[in-house]
């Protein structure tokens, strides 16, 4: 096609490109990187304004490196402490994942935390999905649904480490917060207890061998997608959220619904590919199959179209209302980095080394000035 159109080399790439990811649904920063390489080749341009934007990349990419070094040895010392080998080491996809959400400069503390919330929900979400068993399962979500040290009586000796360090994070990072955001940092921990309920009706069901209906897999499992708490703990550190602006987020509306889906969705696409876990229950995919008696083929094809969906009505929120425009944008934003981890039917969260280029890309190697 590109040769038809006798495009050059750079439009052809960006083509190419928008063809794969409509533009609207592209990782800013990731665009950015590829954007000052190509830049460069087009005839004409400001070579104040290249020099400009290669030095604000650099910066920036250098205060994201001292980011992931403080993550990885924070990660590094929990994930020994508490001895759950079981569950991934991630600490790189995890500060990667937050930083294409929140990649401005001055949000620092909101893509720290946001990279610790993904890095506790992972050993959480672990533990529930591929080790304990469904006994376990019930006692680590009574004692998280407590969130008191007491309660740790509940739970096997295990699982003990975890969950003091579970409460102790929270208490750190509360206290770290001002005062306006201490209320921000308690309604995550109740995201956190919702997700621990909603982990356990997944362990429930795949204990019991249930096969639910296309709607009620959709309706249980997009809130288990972790969406709705990471746009919670987004909002911490970020002066400009009013509290109706939270209260937006706080309140599950249909622009939120629809990224917990689009989430939902492509990484049940990707779990045909890579296998189930123990403890999974039975995806998207199958249960559309199971109740429409279609092939596998069929029924992705039919989530694609309802990915499809959800993008309009995601795009429909950014117009609404103006002046929650900002918070809109995060949410999209988010949305659109799940297809760096889910796009082409791969899971690269769990199969890190599909994420090697980009990670080098934007941590690693700065743009030659």
């Amino acid at each position: 096609m590109t040769r038809d159109c006798d495009l050059n080399p750079v439009l052809a790439n960006q083509v190419n490109r928008a063809l794969n990811i409509a533009l609207p649904r592209t990782c800013k920063r990731l665009e950015t990187s590829l954007f000052i390489s190509e830049y460069e080749q087009e005839e004409g341009y400001s070579e104040i304004l290249l020099e400009l934007a290669k030095l604000d990349f650099n910066i920036v990419q250098n205060v994201h490196l001292m980011e992931l070094k403080s993550i990885s040895e924070w990660w590094r010392d929990l994930y020994t402490y508490v001895g759950l080998n079981y569950a991934r080491d991630r600490a790189v996809e995890g500060y990667l994942w937050s930083c294409l959400v929140f990649y401005e400069k001055d949000l620092s503390f909101t893509r720290t935390f946001v990279a610790k919330m993904i890095l506790l929900v992972t050993l959480m979400d672990d533990t529930f999905d591929s080790h304990a068993t469904i006994q376990e399962c019930r006692q680590l979500n009574s004692a998280i649904q407590r969130w008191d040290e007491s309660a740790v009586t509940l739970l096997p000796e295990y699982l003990k480490k975890f969950y003091r360090e579970l409460l102790r994070n929270f208490k750190v990072l509360q206290d770290q917060v001002t005062d306006n955001d201490k209320y921000r940092v308690t309604y995550t921990r109740k995201e956190f207890q919702k997700l621990s309920t909603y982990y356990l009706q997944e362990a429930e069901w795949s204990h019991q061998r249930h096969k639910p209906s296309f709607g009620d897999q959709i309706t249980l499992t997009a809130m288990s997608s972790v969406i709705p708490l990471l746009c919670v703990s987004g909002t911490v550190g970020m002066g400009y959220v009013t509290k109706e602006t939270f209260e937006w987020v706080a309140s599950r509306t249909t622009a939120i619904v629809a990224s917990a889906k689009i989430g939902r969705f492509m990484n049940d696409i990707a779990a045909m590919k890579r296998g189930k876990n123990k403890g999974d229950v039975a995806s998207s995919v199958e249960c559309y199959m199971n109740e429409h008696k279609v092939t596998m083929e069929v029924a992705i094809d039919k989530i694609d179209s309802l990915v499809e969906d959800e993008w309009r009505t995601l795009n429909q929120a950014r117009f609404e209302d103006h002046k929650l425009f900002p918070v809109v944008e995060q949410v999209v934003n988010l949305t659109a980095s799940m297809a760096l981890f889910y796009d082409e039917r791969k899971d690269a969260y769990t199969f890190a080394t599909l994420l090697q280029d980009t990670i080098e890309s934007l941590f690693v190697n700065p743009v030659p000035i």
